[in-house]
């Protein structure tokens, strides 16, 4: 990937970077989810302002691939177990966390209606929006602002890291299973060729998983 070089570029990107990590937080819209009509617009009007399109971000329709949905499940379900089951009661032994604060989504226990909704919205707003915004978007204003040879892991981490402070809401725990999930959701992308479409099924299916699992009362 080309490197951006002039600093009203640099500058430009990262005033585009902080507009779509902070705008969904300003609450300026009255209905929920409804942020993600601005800023993909945004997205869409600073690509051809760049010259790039959907593609330089790694997402097209012409890539879907059924495999996507099977792999993203499957993927899905192991990094929920390993978060719920292996990492959290190991790092409880060692250090004192809260547990995530879900507090925005106890209205779906017990309510399928809004379970549902809240389904649909898990693969619209946490599976499309947020991966071509985070690791389709941000990411690769990452790597045209940062330079040399580990330009690619630092942009890596540092999408990561804002992904998991974008839920800061959540708490600490909720910040730190978000880091690992979008490392995990921005991984299988790359192994699959920079195909969106794996890490949109994988947030998705991860997404869909946790609702479930408020909405049984487990949590």
């Amino acid at each position: 990937m080309k490197k951006t070089s002039a600093l009203p570029e640099i500058i430009l990107d990262v005033i585009a970077i902080a507009f779509v990590f902070l705008l969904p937080h300003f609450g300026l819209l009255p209905f929920p989810f409804f942020y993600i009509i601005p800023v993909l617009a945004f997205i869409w009007i600073y690509l051809k302002k760049t010259s790039e399109t959907f593609a330089s971000i790694y997402f097209t329709l012409h890539n879907f691939q059924l495999t996507a949905v099977a792999i993203g499940a499957a993927a899905a379900c192991i990094l929920f177990f390993f978060l719920s089951h292996i990492f959290f009661p190991m790092i409880s032994g060692l250090v004192h966390l809260r547990a995530a604060n879900l507090a925005d989504f106890r209205k779906i226990r017990g309510h399928p209606l809004n379970y549902f909704f809240y389904l649909a919205a898990g693969l619209v707003v946490g599976g499309f929006y947020e991966e071509v915004a985070f690791h389709g978007f941000i990411y690769t204003r990452f790597r045209k602002i940062i330079a040399g040879k580990n330009a690619a892991t630092i942009a890596f981490l540092l999408t990561n890291l804002l992904f998991g402070l974008y839920h800061f809401q959540e708490g600490t725990s909720g910040i730190i299973t978000a880091f690992i999930a979008a490392c995990a959701y921005q991984g299988l992308m790359l192994q699959f060729r920079r195909n969106l479409w794996y890490a949109i099924f994988f947030h998705a299916f991860f997404d869909a998983i946790g609702l479930t699992y408020i909405y049984l009362g487990y949590w």
